[in-house]
């Protein structure tokens, strides 16, 4: 959990997928602008990166919906890296252009191609690479092998697959191995490219004083990795297709629901076998990360379940969760690691008395704050030190758009509650109220400092279309920017 030494200053930090970053190539990526990015968060005496999941992007563009929980995307490969260190030339690369934007289709035609080509010209004799294979072969066998047959196989799901592959079996997949041995190989290459690169990028950012927070999704993906080798680890039917999948009810936001597809844990078996799945993909993202914001945590103290086949999310059941069976059981093993419930949306006291218990802190989101009243638990004279201020989060509008769409109620209560920042602005005014609460870490997304509009929003929950696209451009990294983060953050010194 976040350290509750009496005398540890209260921290701030920017919220930004490294997506997110400049680019000559459509898609932020682990390169020299990932660097400079540190080198701001530095010079501006901030604390934290929040970059949200590094895994694999799925549905929608979203790593939160991904083949691969223990993965890295390997388009945030950085193509001038692969150059420096001798897999790619200059003249590979041929001149091309790309919108302000991430056009994913386009950043997939141009790169693919490049990192086959140095995987081409990957020595796989490297002690480094064989030492990252032996390290983390746990789950990159399964996953480069299971990447490899879905290239294969083009769309078709793995519980669709002919059964020696779909029900792993033993000649079947040997067969595979032989006969696919080069396609294997790429994705095991790209997966140690990948992970070389970001722990460049983690130790410079930790000697820079900056940690890390990244996001570990508590569902995983149906068609994955993950599923395909730990069927027992979920609610599957003989077909491997689920008999449950998570979604979350109707609500004032939506009258069907949300119907997200993940399937469930079969938490019967994980508690039986000491939850060893879990243990391992925490130790893992133990290793990524400084901080783990677990997304969804209400779901260790209930979550909601919807039939396989389901239309919407209209008709389903509550479960309770492990609750601290759970966490008793996981703690011991992340002492040295720090811990974010994500508990937006469970204000129940089953999801409260988590939270309590477990010492973990949560969030609060000032946009949240003004549709109540003067005890709403999001406004920071009612936050208690234990938790995480955000103005708002990834699946949130920018403040400005929020500000924008605001109701009459919500305007009225922010005109009388936010005290006017000397710059004028109402996005700066938000972001200087945050910076005043009792709360341990603020954590604002970069698109706020720089006042953007609903068109930068990152995602928008329940559509597909259009998300994880915005990217910030170079010359947005400017003195008056510094000095505003400086100046706004200054508060919490």
């Amino acid at each position: 959990m976040l350290s509750k030494d009496e005398n540890r200053k209260r921290e701030c930090g920017i919220l930004l997928s490294i997506t997110s970053l400049p680019s000559d190539y459509g898609i932020g990526t682990l390169g020299k602008e990932a660097f400079h990015f540190v080198d701001f968060l530095k010079n501006s005496h901030q604390n934290y990166w929040q970059i949200l999941p590094l895994c694999p992007i799925g549905k929608g563009n979203s790593p939160y919906s991904s083949e691969g929980s223990f993965a890295g995307e390997i388009l945030l490969i950085d193509i001038e890296k692969l150059i420096l260190c001798g897999l790619l030339k200059n003249e590979d690369i041929n001149g091309v252009s790309f919108p302000k934007n991430t056009d994913y289709d386009a950043v997939h035609k141009f790169k693919l191609p490049l990192l086959k080509k140095a995987a081409e010209n990957f020595n796989t004799e490297n002690s480094d690479f064989r030492h990252f294979k032996r390290e983390n072969a746990f789950w990159l066998d399964d996953f480069c092998l299971f990447s490899a047959i879905k290239e294969f196989k083009k769309t078709a799901e793995f519980y669709n697959w002919d059964d020696g592959l779909k029900y792993r079996s033993t000649e079947e997949i040997e067969n595979f191995k032989t006969a696919h041995h080069k396609e294997i190989s790429f994705f095991e290459i790209t997966q140690y490219l990948f992970y070389s690169q970001y722990n460049a990028l983690k130790n410079y950012a930790n000697a820079n004083g900056i940690k890390i927070i990244g996001d570990i999704p508590f569902y995983v993906s149906l068609n994955s990795a993950d599923v395909w080798s730990n069927p027992n680890v979920f609610c599957l039917n003989r077909d491997m297709t689920p008999r449950l999948v998570a979604g979350v009810p109707p609500d004032i936001f939506s009258s069907d629901g949300q119907l997200w597809g993940n399937p469930i844990y079969d938490w019967e078996y994980l508690r039986l076998g000491g939850y060893s799945w879990w243990k391992k993909r925490l130790l893992h993202m133990a290793k990524l990360y400084d901080v783990i914001r677990i997304d969804h945590f209400r779901a260790f103290a209930d979550y909601y379940t919807i039939k396989y086949g389901a239309k919407d999310a209209t008709e389903g059941e509550w479960i309770e969760g492990e609750g601290m069976t759970f966490w008793n059981s996981v703690k011991p093993l992340l002492e040295n690691t720090e811990i974010i419930a994500e508990d937006l949306g469970g204000e129940t006291p089953e999801v409260e008395a988590l939270v309590k218990d477990s010492g973990f802190p949560n969030m609060k989101v000032l946009q949240f704050a003004f549709d109540s009243d003067l005890d709403d638990p999001f406004l920071p004279d009612n936050m208690e030190e234990n938790c995480v201020c955000y103005t708002g989060t990834h699946d949130n509008d920018t403040s400005l758009g929020w500000l924008e769409k605001a109701t009459e109620k919500e305007k009225l209560m922010f005109s009388e509650l936010v005290p006017k920042d000397e710059s004028g602005s109402d996005v700066l005014s938000l972001i200087s109220f945050g910076m005043k609460s009792k709360s341990r870490l603020v954590i604002i997304p970069l698109q706020d400092y720089l006042e953007l509009g609903s068109d930068c929003r990152m995602n928008t929950p329940g559509t597909e279309k259009h998300n994880w696209e915005w990217r910030f451009e170079k010359g947005d990294f400017s003195k008056n920017l510094s000095h505003t983060v400086l100046r706004l953050s200054s508060q919490r010194f």
